[in-house]
């Protein structure tokens, strides 16, 4: 039986995640559901986003998917594609008794992976901004919302937003 595939993402209402290899906002409040989300599993993201990051994300097995072949990073796992960043996933995800596998960007890689995903964990954020990265339209008929929970801004958020979890149809 395999691991569950999730796909984390802040999207605001326009469908962006980021603009210049970055997060167009603050939201300290989804940072911190991201962390819970993550915690105790392997996450694979694309090498920009790891880029933006920096370093490997403690208590989380970091898998990278980058087709450059002599990219290599301390303390991450390296995927030349998609298919072996999942199945690197799921050993690492068995190995560590995992509950899911937490994809968690960029752009490019949602849109691979999107139809891997079991689930999806999204913040909807309340802001239109400008960027270079969005999330993959969410088809109705292959997602059905099983959770929604709005949040006004608290004092270290640049933005209101709604926790909202998708599971496959």
């Amino acid at each position: 039986m395999s691991v569950p595939v999730v796909l984390v993402a802040a999207v605001a209402r326009n469908g962006v995640i980021g603009v210049r290899n970055g997060l167009p906002w603050h939201l300290s409040s989804d940072l911190k559901r991201f962390k819970a989300l993550t915690m105790g599993q392997p996450i694979i993201m694309g090498r920009k986003t790891f880029d933006s990051i920096g370093k490997p994300l403690p208590g989380r097995e970091t898998i990278v998917v980058s087709r450059d072949a002599a990219y290599c990073h301390v303390g991450v796992h390296v995927a030349a594609s998609i298919a072996s960043a999942l199945e690197l996933g799921q050993m690492l995800a068995r190995r560590m008794g995992a509950p899911s596998i937490a994809v968690i960007g960029g752009g490019t890689i949602y849109d691979q992976v999107m139809e891997h995903a079991d689930r999806l964990e999204i913040t909807e954020v309340d802001a239109t901004p400008e960027g270079d990265a969005r999330f993959p339209a969410i088809d109705p008929a292959r997602w059905r919302e099983t959770a929604r929970e709005a949040h006004d801004a608290g004092p270290k958020d640049d933005h209101a937003f709604v926790f909202v979890s998708l599971t496959r149809r």
